[in-house]
């Protein structure tokens, strides 16, 4: 790295992240857009699902000002970010058996609908699950996951399947088994994370393509303006009662 900065070092390693992902997941993003324009065309609804950190890319799709205004946050109590203490409870509960059926039941998803599940290891039951159990419902599951950790780690779910095994698609965010991009001398553990930077971007490249899919069909993207522009609430207003049937952030269920 010659004489270059640990932030820059960073930069320089998202970067590359970003460009592997732009490059050897075009056609998958292309795909994962088509079927969310798929899913809003047909009168379907949206979710998006990620536990711990993973959740915030999830919650980066909803209720997102240049964002599909569809885009619905699945919450599993407990898992949500780092929302409990202690912390580390949240990472017990993906370890949980049953718990994404118990979710996934007391939820709108419905068939016809579509799922985006997160989960950077893809190792423990609880998203494995989700995309298991999503799809008996007859749900669209699209995963997006790191695959290099199905062949350094073991599964932790009873199947030894990993989410990528129970995706209709899935797009890999190219991070290698333990999410840090750095080591240095002096420092013991190897640091900087680039996950949240990577699949963040990923998926919104995907709702992109969604929103360019459905305007090729002649259908108004259901997008949300800023609420910090002139113009932005009565445009947003107007978005929420047309699509309020399909959007579950604001009343719940």
């Amino acid at each position: 790295m010659g004489d270059s900065t640990l932030a820059e070092q960073f930069f320089d390693a998202a970067a590359e992240l970003l460009r592997r992902v732009r490059d050897e997941e075009a056609e998958s993003v292309a795909a994962a857009g088509t079927l969310i324009a798929d899913t809003v065309a047909d009168g379907g609804r949206l979710f998006a699902f990620g536990a711990g950190h993973s959740s915030l890319a999830a919650q980066d799709v909803v209720y997102r000002a240049g964002g599909l205004a569809l885009m619905n946050l699945l919450a599993v109590p407990g898992v949500v970010g780092v929302d409990v203490v202690p912390a580390t409870l949240g990472s017990a509960l993906e370890r949980v058996d049953g718990l994404a059926s118990a979710v996934l039941d007391t939820s709108p998803v419905r068939a016809g609908d579509l799922l985006v599940v997160i989960s950077l290891s893809g190792r423990n039951p609880l998203p494995v699950e989700m995309a298991l159990n999503a799809r008996a419902l007859g749900v669209k599951v699209i995963g997006v996951t790191s695959v290099a950790y199905a062949a350094r780690t073991t599964s932790r779910h009873g199947s030894g399947t990993f989410l990528k095994d129970h995706c209709d698609l899935v797009l890999d965010s190219k991070i290698a088994p333990g999410d840090a991009e750095l080591t240095a001398d002096g420092v013991a553990a190897p640091f900087a994370p680039a996950s949240t930077v990577v699949t963040t971007a990923l998926l919104q490249a995907v709702m992109a393509t969604a929103a360019g899919s459905l305007a090729d069909r002649g259908i108004e993207p259901p997008l949300l303006r800023s609420g910090n522009v002139d113009g932005g609430h009565d445009w947003n207003a107007r978005v929420l009662r047309e699509y309020g049937d399909r959007i579950f952030y604001r009343h719940g269920r």
